[in-house]
């Protein structure tokens, strides 16, 4: 039997008189509630429950300076308290908490910068070719000086990178997204059918070592064993990879197949992908999904006879009581092309769902299938659903006046990005809608990814489109940065940071002798035992 510690009146001299020892055990009890975690934790936890959530804007950087530079996706640089900003053309170096611009890198000589991420004074940046379907490639800069430090070739149209949690390693999504899709085959079961394309990449994920800036496995998805169901492979081209989390010991990465309703899971000790997990569909008839299927000018929200293919664009992996857990923006996405959707009235919708944007590749007559779930989801690391967001995403940017009902038939407010912070004990999920009329991001409390609780928007006015997501601490206090591409001439294209608040300082409860010391009641104890001496 582990052994237990006395409470603290047991373990006062024997000596002392009664009166002072109780007064003792008291002050130190006292203490050691005040500095209890899980006190800290359930204060906080009722701070962000209340209506008074006090996370406040700071700034809104242009990032309108360049020609042809996009705000697409943001990464923090502590080491020099910067922001970078991928946008196409180059890289926006940004002061992290006055926003001003510090450099431009244009990077437009070697493709177009997809992607940035940053760990430990090191920047890489994902590139596609001018040729998109031929190889990309990942290009390293010292985020101290800003200067090119080395260039890897990667597979086609790498569309989005990751440093593993020790930053040894860096992750690439490579889409590989076909110059021209697979050709039409036989209808069966009432679904549209394409073949695959000749001039289609393999879609795949590039493991670089950091070290040596080389690659040392390419994971592709052909013939890996599969999952789930509704994994979409009939749509005219392969599988491939939109976005990547890593759990947090740097085993497994997580990787969506956004076209395909899929999550590949990649064994990084192997380098090889285990399975592809099909995401099944969400019932916008059940209880809580409701969706407004109607762009007419009037938003109502109901219950249809639908579902919606979960289709997830952003991930992030959280860890808690010792499961990985990974969390999805389900944005829901067709082909570029558009040929594999339909209205609802080709398979028989009426109503208000005749106009309902649906998969033709997955609904029949009677069974619409739309692209996306118009929520955010948490499944466990075999790719089973915990939880969905159901109905909340469109109904909270209805409430704030946000809503965009130009949207309502194809994705609603399709969320986009997904951002995980843990902030002084509770663990929070921020959620970028990409279609409201001003840019919004959602907070959700996720701490338990089984009871999860809505806490509320954070609206960038004049913006749209937030597209990156990035939560950091800087100075002792936590922000959340986001890159919208979208906006008015003046105030669109911009890099917004909201502050969320100080870091808040937890002793650790020592020995109680530290914490007789901290309080100064060692000292009353050495002056009594003095004055009894014999």
């Amino acid at each position: 039997m582990k052994s237990r510690a006395l409470p603290l009146h047991a373990r006062l001299p024997a000596c002392l008189p009664a009166r002072l020892s109780t007064r003792l055990s008291l002050v130190a009890a006292l203490a050691l509630t005040a500095l209890a975690p899980t006190a800290q934790a359930q204060s906080f936890s009722n701070v962000l429950q209340g209506a008074s959530l006090a996370w406040t804007h700071v700034h809104a950087a242009n990032n309108g300076g360049t020609a042809g530079f996009l705000s697409e996706i943001v990464a923090h640089d502590r080491v020099n308290g910067q922001l970078w900003v991928s946008g196409v053309t180059g890289i926006d170096v940004l002061d992290a908490t006055t926003g001003s611009r510090i450099d431009h890198i244009n990077t437009s000589a070697f493709g177009s910068v997809n992607s940035v991420a940053i760990h430990n004074g090191v920047a890489a940046l994902a590139l596609e070719a001018s040729a998109r379907t031929s190889p990309g490639t990942v290009q390293f800069y010292d985020t101290r000086t800003r200067q090119l430090t080395g260039s890897v070739t990667v597979g086609a149209l790498p569309d989005m990178l990751t440093f593993t949690p020790d930053g040894s390693r860096v992750l690439v999504a490579n889409e590989g997204t076909p110059s021209s899709y697979g050709a039409r085959l036989a209808d069966s079961g009432g679904h549209r059918n394409y073949g695959l394309s000749a001039q289609d990449p393999a879609g795949s994920v590039s493991i670089i070592d950091v070290r040596t800036r080389t690659v040392t496995a390419t994971a592709t998805l052909g013939g890996v064993p599969t999952t789930g169901s509704h994994l979409r492979t009939n749509t005219g081209m392969d599988a491939e990879p939109e976005y990547i989390a890593v759990n947090r010991a740097g085993t497994q990465a997580y990787v969506s197949l956004q076209e395909a309703n899929g999550m590949g899971v990649l064994d990084l000790q192997t380098g090889t992908f285990s399975k592809v997990v099909g995401l099944g569909a969400k019932d916008f008839g059940a209880a809580g999904n409701s969706i407004d299927p109607l762009n007419n000018g009037t938003v109502k929200f109901s219950n249809v006879n639908a579902k919606g293919l979960y289709m997830p664009d952003g991930m992030a992996a959280m860890e808690r009581n010792g499961q990985t857990y990974v969390l999805m923006a389900n944005e829901g996405d067709f082909r570029e092309d558009d040929a594999d959707r339909s209205a609802g009235s080709s398979f028989g919708g009426t109503g208000e769902l005749a106009n309902l944007r649906v998969s033709n590749t997955d609904s029949s007559s009677g069974n619409l299938l739309a692209a996306g779930a118009r929520s955010f989801s948490i499944r466990d690391a075999d790719g089973n659903l915990v939880y969905d967001s159901g109905d909340t995403l469109d109904k909270a940017a209805f409430e704030a006046g946000l809503y965009d009902d130009n949207r309502s038939r194809d994705k609603g407010v399709e969320p986009e990005g997904i951002e995980v912070l843990t902030l002084n004990g509770r663990t929070i999920a921020f959620v970028g809608l990409e279609r409201t009329t001003q840019s919004a991001v959602a907070a959700f409390d996720v701490t338990d990814p089984t009871q999860v609780s809505f806490l509320r928007l954070l609206v960038a006015s004049g913006q749209q489109a937030p597209e990156g997501l990035e939560a950091f601490e800087q100075g002792g206090r936590y922000y959340l940065a986001w890159s919208a591409e979208g906006g008015s001439l003046n105030t669109g294209n911009r890099t917004t940071v909201f502050d969320l608040g100080a870091v808040a300082a937890v002793p650790e409860p020592g020995t109680y002798s530290l914490l007789l010391t901290a309080l100064g009641l060692g000292a009353v104890i050495r002056r009594w035992r003095t004055k009894t001496a014999v």
